[in-house]
């Protein structure tokens, strides 16, 4: 099950733009340092956006961040880029580069869709990660965090929280289920909101590396209980799990896009989209 994240998905293929990846930084560290460079949060930066700028945040493909990048800039991803010159996404897009970049050269590497308690306030935010196969391990790295403003260690994220364990600490009345979400006063939270991240976590699993903002099928409770169920046991190293998530995700069009999702965007966008 780890080789067949070695190559690109449709998400993380570069395209026409693969070349620029070849002189990328080969230790961890310095990869995600070089995607920090390319790629600018919309909001938690201090820096603003709008109008074209901000419908950056929507470019679901690595082959469309980097032509937004070299429409820009035409020195090499790591030559220093200010900051409000860079690609405007968000987490799901530092990793989705990340990821890109070792698939490149043949790293097993995936996203992890779930929350993060560790930026600054007793919230769980709804965040991204990348994780790779290190020879021994998966290992999940927080792509989108200078380390120099951190406490922890972003290239060994140990207290991430997958979306299947938050549904299923919710499910099990462990955690309050408002205190997940996108912010902790807007109505991108609680029990819904964790719902709908299982059915993110399994896509991203599936190589379907999807817009945070996309909606599509109709999970329901049950559903989703099956969904983190098994996701949490492929986590233990259940192949049949794996296999399991695959055929159902295949099959089942409450869990496969099937070509098609309605965006919800922070840019403004809320349309149905061909993916």
């Amino acid at each position: 099950m780890v080789d067949r994240y070695r190559s690109q998905s449709a998400y993380s293929d570069p395209g026409p733009y693969a070349g620029l990846l070849n002189h990328l930084p080969t230790d961890v560290p310095g990869l995600v340092g070089v995607v920090r460079n390319v790629i600018v949060h919309y909001y938690a930066q201090g820096l603003s956006f709008v109008n074209e700028r901000l419908a950056e945040v929507d470019s679901r493909w690595v082959s469309r961040i980097l032509a937004a990048d070299r429409s820009r800039h035409t020195r090499p991803l790591g030559a220093p880029r200010e900051p409000k010159t860079r690609v405007v996404g968000c987490a799901r897009d530092f990793t989705l580069l990340t990821v890109a970049a070792l698939r490149h050269r043949g790293v097993a590497a995936r996203s992890r869709i779930g929350f993060a308690g560790y930026f600054g306030d007793a919230f769980h935010y709804d965040h991204v990660v990348t994780e790779y196969w290190n020879g021994e391990r998966w290992v999940r790295v927080d792509a989108q965090l200078d380390p120099a403003t951190t406490d922890f260690d972003t290239f060994d994220v140990r207290h991430f929280i997958t979306a299947a364990e938050a549904w299923t600490a919710h499910r099990r009345d462990e955690i309050d289920p408002d205190n997940y979400g996108a912010d902790p006063v807007g109505p991108f939270r609680g029990h819904r909101f964790l719902l709908d991240q299982v059915r993110h976590e399994l896509a991203h699993r599936q190589r379907d590396e999807l817009l945070l903002w996309d909606e599509w099928g109709a999970l329901d409770e049950d559903l989703a209980d099956w969904v983190a169920e098994r996701l949490l046991a492929a986590d233990a190293g259940s192949a049949e799990a794996e296999e399991e998530l695959a055929a159902r995700y295949a099959a089942d069009p409450a869990l496969h896009p099937g070509g098609r999702v309605h965006c919800v965007s922070p840019s403004g966008l809320d349309a149905w989209v061909d993916v």
